[in-house]
């Protein structure tokens, strides 16, 4: 099986900090530590960041504060298989699989590896 998807992360301004909700929903930031949009995609990267900037299907913070994709946190990893993809080929066979919550966990296991 062949994957389309792609993942992408997007550095913010540190003027995101200035945003109650966003400070709140990240309790655990580091201060110094970079700000990060992480993103899944069938896009190109770079057409996909564009969409954002542009307000296209977009998320708020990259809208306004993205500032540039962070290739270096993402190339090794692009050609991407969805998680939901890996789990139906490995299951045992009595399994079923939900793809909304395999891919709920892929972005997950993404954050954490960038938060490393």
């Amino acid at each position: 099986m062949r994957s389309k998807h792609k993942v992408y992360v997007v550095e913010l301004s540190k003027e995101v900090l200035d945003v109650k909700k966003f400070v709140n929903s990240n309790p655990a930031y580091v201060t110094g530590m970079p700000c990060v949009y992480v993103g899944m995609t069938g896009l190109d990267p770079d057409i996909r960041f564009d969409n954002h900037k542009a307000g296209i299907l977009s998320n708020k913070y990259v809208t306004r504060f993205g500032i540039r994709l962070m290739t270096e946190l993402f190339e090794h990893l692009n050609p991407m298989r969805l998680m939901s993809e890996m789990l139906v080929q490995n299951r045992p066979h009595d399994f079923q699989v939900m793809r909304a919550l395999a891919n709920f966990f892929t972005s997950c296991v993404l954050v954490m590896k960038v938060a490393i």
